[in-house]
């Protein structure tokens, strides 16, 4: 496969919060690495920003195999968020990134709020090398009413406060298995996210039915590919309607230009490719072409005459 570049582009920047994207286009946590894997087949120093898979402060095994099942219209995985722990990232990841020139978000996870505050702090150092921190709540809630940390306000506030003292721009990444997102969305902004990444995957399971066992180690796991684009246009939708004015990165099934842009239209100010890169590790950029060639055939000139359209 050859490696894929972006088209020439005239258009503007994206902001999110206070961070300022040369794209609106990303990789999405846990689909592209820890470091630069993607970038044998993708210009990463093209991209918005390199999102890598979520952090924990120290390394974490995940959970038992199998991890992934292929499902008609996606996967779903049970990975556990196996990784290196900051330190090693920080040793390792980090700077081959930096020797692509990619914009990186750091994405980071937590068994509680003690848990991410210790995990956030240890990118305090690094915090000028990276454009923001992506708080991945939806992680087992062990503090709350249980279930996801994500499905609890208070929580979710709590975990965000203590993160702010990384001295880096927050984005906070809710899970849709909820009704209440929208409360959720409002809570964590007032806490000190910069931004909302919207959305996580959907519980889910399989089942081998020759042996009548779940296909997972784990039993359940996250949905996630086209099959829950609909539900995630959804979520930007319900959370760009009720605010207004926070920022908001779209993720959730998308593998095409045209996809990218009805997440926008939903009230995305950009948007993250994941598991698209599975079977196409250029996804991505792929993605942000089309994008990009939407926008000249329709005449548009500005992302910002995009996003929220459906709102106006």
């Amino acid at each position: 496969m050859r490696r894929r570049r972006l088209r020439a582009s005239v258009l503007e920047p994206v902001r999110i919060g206070a961070v300022t994207l040369a794209q609106p286009v990303m990789t999405a946590s846990g689909t592209a690495g820890h470091g630069a894997e993607l970038s044998p087949y993708i210009d990463l120093a093209s991209l918005g920003a390199v999102v890598v898979k979520s952090l924990y402060h120290s390394p974490w095994p995940g959970n038992p195999a199998p991890r992934v099942h292929p499902l008609p219209a996606g996967m779903i995985n049970s990975v556990g968020l196996q990784g290196p722990g900051v330190e090693a990232w920080i040793a390792h990841d980090l700077p081959a990134l930096e020797e692509v020139g990619a914009t990186v978000v750091a994405s980071i996870w937590g068994h509680s709020v003690d848990d991410y505050a210790r995990t956030a702090n240890m990118l305090a150092p690094v915090a000028q090398r990276i454009a923001a921190i992506e708080v991945n709540l939806s992680c087992p809630n062990l503090e709350g009413r249980g279930g996801i940390i994500a499905h609890d306000i208070e929580v979710s506030s709590a975990v965000v406060a203590g993160c702010r003292a990384a001295g880096a721009p927050l984005w906070a990444k809710l899970s849709p298995n909820t009704d209440r997102i929208v409360d959720v969305a409002r809570a964590v902004v007032d806490a000190g996210a910069g931004a909302l990444t919207l959305i996580n995957t959907v519980l889910g399971m399989a089942i081998d039915v020759e042996t009548a066992r779940p296909s997972l180690g784990s039993t359940g796991g996250g949905v996630s590919g086209r099959a829950i684009h609909a539900v995630a246009l959804r979520a930007v939708h319900d959370v760009r309607k009720e605010l207004p004015d926070v920022a908001i990165v779209g993720v959730g099934g998308i593998s095409s230009g045209v996809e990218a842009i009805a997440m926008m239209q939903a009230g995305a100010n950009a948007v993250q490719v994941g598991t698209a890169s599975f079977l196409r590790p250029d996804a991505t950029m792929r993605v942000l072409n089309g994008m990009h060639k939407w926008m000249a055939d329709h005449g548009e000139t500005s992302w910002g005459s995009v996003t929220s359209r459906l709102h106006r």
